[in-house]
């Protein structure tokens, strides 16, 4: 058999197989299968809300379904496990079961199609999709399309993370198709992003060297430190002596406006000797010579020019 026969030939095996299941396992809650092919057999999953009912007294249902699977599908050594689903609400199988259920005992269409949404979203889903499609209210056919949350409708996040469930209801007017789409709450969307806050972004900086590190590396910085040190103290005493010119300039600048301002407040009397002048100003003797002609305090030190 060429390989794309073997597909289709699989894929129509395990539709069939389904139907097969919903149909025999519907007062069980039918949940789904999956089908697991190994060297031992073919390993047959049945998700059921109810898998007492599956495996039966003493076995006897299971066994009974071993023996038709193996005589209309011909598998290798089918091997048939039941598993409990613990939250039917997001099991669209199931949802759709039990909507298509709500119909044919007499709901109206729209209000059983909210209950059922309702009941998918509280459990917690990132979506829910119910389409129900045939004769609604009226003669002719129509579709009627429900839909909450985030769904994806192409591409191959729809095999990953959209769950799918068909089930139908027949009505006196015609037969109803209802089929529900879910997205679970652990499922990741292909567009999803999260804004990182500040503490995230501090664990992600670059961190800080160990303490073998920082021990190996003392003898370099105690080094560049001196040096840096060095480097400091010539400009502190380059900046000190500029500061001090500068005082000097200021204070004689000063003393000079204050000489003219204050010469009123003169004390003593003028005193000249040999290239000399002295006076008192508020108990203070200031003089004035040929090398610095202006008013200043005798005591003051001169620097040589």
């Amino acid at each position: 058999m060429a390989v794309e026969k073997k597909f289709v030939q699989d894929g129509y095996v395990k539709a069939s197989m389904d139907e097969y299941f919903a149909k025999q396992l519907s007062r069980a809650g039918y949940g789904g299968m999956d089908i697991n092919r190994t060297p031992m057999g073919t390993q047959i999953t049945v998700y059921a809300e109810k898998p007492g009912m599956v495996i039966g007294k003493a076995g006897k249902v299971i066994r009974k379904l071993t023996r038709d699977v193996d005589r209309l599908y011909d598998l290798d050594n089918p091997q048939i496990d039941a598993q409990e689903v613990k939250r039917p609400e997001l099991n669209a199988q199931m949802m759709a079961s039990r909507l298509a259920s709500s119909i044919e005992r007499g709901w109206y269409f729209r209000k059983a199609g909210h209950n059922t949404m309702r009941a998918v979203m509280n459990a917690g889903a990132l979506g829910c999709e119910i389409v129900i499609s045939g004769k609604l209210t009226g003669s002719r056919s129509r579709v009627e399309k429900m839909v909450n949350g985030y769904i994806k409708h192409a591409g191959k996040p729809v095999d990953d993370i959209v769950d799918d469930g068909f089930a139908t209801a027949v009505k006196k007017l015609g037969t109803l198709g209802c089929k529900v789409r879910i997205i679970h709450p652990d499922a990741v969307l292909p567009d999803s992003y999260r804004l990182k806050n500040a503490e995230e972004l501090g664990a992600l900086a670059v961190p800080a060297p160990a303490e073998e590190e920082k021990s190996a590396g003392i003898e370099e910085l105690v080094e560049v430190e001196a040096k840096g040190e060095v480097a400091e103290a010539e400009e502190a005493v380059v900046e000190e002596t500029a500061k001090a010119e500068a005082e000097t300039v200021e204070e004689t600048v000063e003393e000079v406006a204050a000489s003219e301002v204050e010469a009123d407040v003169i004390t003593g009397e003028s005193v000249t000797e040999e290239g000399e002048e002295r006076r008192e100003v508020n108990g203070v003797w200031q003089h004035k010579h040929g090398a610095h002609d202006y008013w200043h305090p005798t005591g003051r030190m001169h620097r040589e020019s």
